[in-house]
């Protein structure tokens, strides 16, 4: 097959049609583009030429030649006279960023300027993705001008190979994904309970037997009784794997050759049952299967931490090593002497403080070797330590407390960031951890919002998506959670605000689903979106609209929703409960509440609708009991039924309510919850007609 139409097959055949200008714009958006006249058209014979020399020449040369399918063709040296030329030119400029390029298209000739190879290498990116091919089995580039810099230095994707093993080559793949959008950081959650991912030479029982589970899927792992229990990597049953110190570098370098670098989360003190398991004298109670937490009171602790990191730092030049520091129960280093001995000693008040201790000793390690800690923000209870650079997720509360206190913060809020959420209606899905994120919400981000002053927005590094995998078993699932979402992560990553725009970015991304299919890829199909739950678009109008609501029994404080107007207020929730239309109760009488309708009226129906998400617990009623009184005293009951409350569907909704003909004007809504479920109801209104 000639080189055109090598190259026309296997990349862009089916993705491109006619498009307007505007959407031809890259993804992510450029900082500049102006349009120019004519187009410049590539054929085999046009010459290709860069004043790249050594590594980051053969680097260039051999990314181009893979992605353009051409076989390793020669690339010509400085001289560029003539036409029918396209020109990758490193030069010196202070004006350019560092990761900034200038991409100029002419019918003649196609440059592509920049201070760095990095900068090149984006502006290729930026170029391949303008090409489309034309009917005389070439391609063609519109002419243009475009000038890039990205907004943020930190563009990144979370990976979690703990919770379900990845082999190598799927993150590869991932990232060339990631490469084509311009994201520069791949963090691997390399350890974590569901399994160790990674050799370390110093503790072959990591690999030998914390890498392996007797159970393929972690739900069913995590959730069978007498489960979480690792095997030896030669059982029959084992499930599992790791990353030799030989595949890392593979990786590494793979990356570096991408311009992306790579960061590896070691976690500590928390989520480190695999490591107790293996290594039980690390935990205060010294047996396996007794705790989750390392010892901090044991000086063993630091010198296991110390080794493994060592080993980590050889394998990752990366200036951060992630320590995790998330979700520590704490519980055991209350009874735990050599714990309380270490408080003592140290002068420390609390468990706080004790982790803090293992947080600041621990970054103390790393910048004596010359690099520097990242964690997520639980890293600044008892106190941060004083170089640590912290990584946001339980909302932007805590980049602000980062910030103001002087520390550099990479943000990646659940609520817009967590690609484990469904992203579409969640019961035509497969199954998620929960909650509801679809491509608008991620794209509506802006990591430094109004809440930062603009001295303060500079310690914002940047933003990160993160895709969790304890519900996704399969390669093929995970790229589906991740596509075209993290497409939107690039962009808010890379793109200044002004130049940004949901129904244009929804355009492109469409297209680019074609090319992500061509190339292999599972991304969602956007084209086939539902979006939002209907009942939560247009306001309810019935008769206890606005009307005052007793509660029996309270709501829980951190779902409170829109607090004692919450359930007629008309409002309906979305497909999350956590989206403040939902109010949540866990109390021991569940929901409990009366309505004063103002006087009495004839009724006919009152109804609620409930959200059942299995994974945090959330589920329907098994019991609902509707009363009705007309002094707000004597209640007599119109119905009680029960219902059988089953956790097969991992999301579903249930209306809950009675029928009939009634005067009343008090209506009392009741409910139970399963006696072995339990967990917690959430509704978001009562509706009376």
């Amino acid at each position: 097959m000639s080189f055109v139409r090598n190259l026309f097959f296997s990349v862009f055949l089916g993705v491109w049609g006619t498009l307007s200008a505007q959407e031809e714009r890259v993804i992510p958006v450029p900082r500049e583009v102006l349009p120019g006249t004519g187009e410049f058209r590539i054929s085999e014979v046009t010459a290709w030429h860069t004043n790249l020399s050594g590594a980051e020449k053969e680097s260039l040369v051999n990314y181009a030649a893979a992605e353009l399918s051409t076989g390793r063709q020669e690339w010509h040296g400085k001289d560029h006279t003539g036409k029918d030329v396209v020109f990758f030119q490193k030069i010196s400029d202070a004006d350019i960023h560092p990761e900034g390029y200038v991409l100029e298209v002419k019918p003649e000739i196609v440059t592509v300027s920049a201070s760095t190879a990095t900068g090149l290498f984006y502006g290729l990116q930026s170029l391949l993705q303008l090409m489309k091919p034309d009917k005389r089995g070439g391609w063609t580039v519109p002419a243009v001008t475009v000038k890039d810099s990205p907004r943020f230095g930190y563009r990144g994707f979370m990976i979690d190979v703990s919770r379900h093993f990845r082999p190598k080559e799927f993150v590869k793949k991932q990232i060339d994904a990631m490469a084509r959008y311009k994201l520069n950081r791949l963090h691997l959650h390399l350890t974590d309970a569901a399994g160790w991912r990674i050799e370390i030479k110093k503790y072959p029982r990591l690999t030998s037997f914390a890498a392996w589970r007797p159970e393929a899927e972690w739900k069913k792992w995590w959730n069978t009784a007498d489960g979480r229990k690792y095997c030896e990597r030669e059982d029959p049953a084992a499930q599992g794997g790791y990353y030799t110190q030989e595949d890392i570098r593979e990786l590494v370098r793979y990356a570096a050759e991408r311009h992306i670098t790579i960061i590896p989360e070691i976690e500590m003190p928390a989520h480190s049952e695999e490591v107790l398991a293996a290594y039980p004298g690390l935990s205060c109670a010294g047996e396996p299967y007794k705790g989750s937490d390392f010892c901090v009171g044991n000086e063993e602790t630091f010198t296991f931490l110390e080794n493994v990191l060592t080993e980590v730092m050889a394998l990752f030049p990366s200036e951060y090593i992630h320590i995790g520091g998330d979700e520590a129960g704490k519980q055991a280093w209350k009874s735990c002497p050599k714990c309380r001995r270490r408080m003592a000693d140290e002068e420390l008040k609390n468990e706080d403080e004790l982790q803090s201790y293992l947080i600041c000793r621990v970054e103390k390690f790393l910048n004596g070797h010359g690099r520097k800690l990242l964690g997520w923000d639980e890293i600044m209870e008892g106190g941060l330590a004083p170089n640590a650079t912290v990584m946001v997720w339980r909302g932007e509360e805590g980049g602000v407390r980062a910030v103001k206190a002087g520390h550099r913060v990479v943000m990646t809020p659940g609520k817009f960031c967590y690609l484990d959420s469904y992203q579409d209606a969640p019961q035509f899905q497969p199954e998620a951890s929960g909650g509801y994120l679809p491509l608008a919400n991620v794209y509506s981000y802006d990591p430094a919002s109004p809440a930062f002053t603009e001295e303060e927005a500079k310690l914002i590094y940047g933003v990160q998506g993160n895709l969790w995998a304890e519900y996704i078993p399969t390669d093929e699932h995970y790229e589906y959670m991740a596509y075209p979402r993290l497409l939107a992560i690039a962009e808010v990553a890379w793109s200044a605000p002004a130049n940004k725009s949901y129904p244009d970015f929804r355009r492109r991304v469409c297209r680019e689903i074609g090319w992500l299919r061509d190339r292999g890829y599972h991304p969602f199909p956007l084209e086939q979106e539902l979006g939002e739950r209907p009942e939560a678009k247009e306001k309810v109008v019935h008769l206890a609209l606005g009307k005052p609501v007793v509660y029996n029994a309270p709501y829980n404080e951190h779902y409170k929703a829109q607090g004692d107007k919450t359930l007629t207020d008309g409002i309906r929730g979305g497909w999350t409960y956590s989206d403040g239309a939902w109010q949540g109760f866990i109390s021991r009488d569940r929901l409990d509440v009366t309505i004063d309708l103002g006087k009495a009226i004839c009724i006919t129906s009152v109804e609620a609708t409930f959200i059942q998400v299995v994974n945090p617990e959330v589920f329907l009623p098994c019991e609902v009991i509707v009363s009705f009184s007309t002094d707000g005293k004597n209640f007599v009951e119109a119905k009680r039924e029960e219902y059988k409350v089953s956790k097969e569907k991992p999301v579903c909704f249930g209306n809950f309510g009675w029928t009939g003909c009634a005067s009343t004007r008090y209506v009392r809504y009741q409910t139970r919850s399963d006696k072995d479920l339990r967990g917690w109801l959430f509704t978001d209104e009562i509706i009376v007609k």
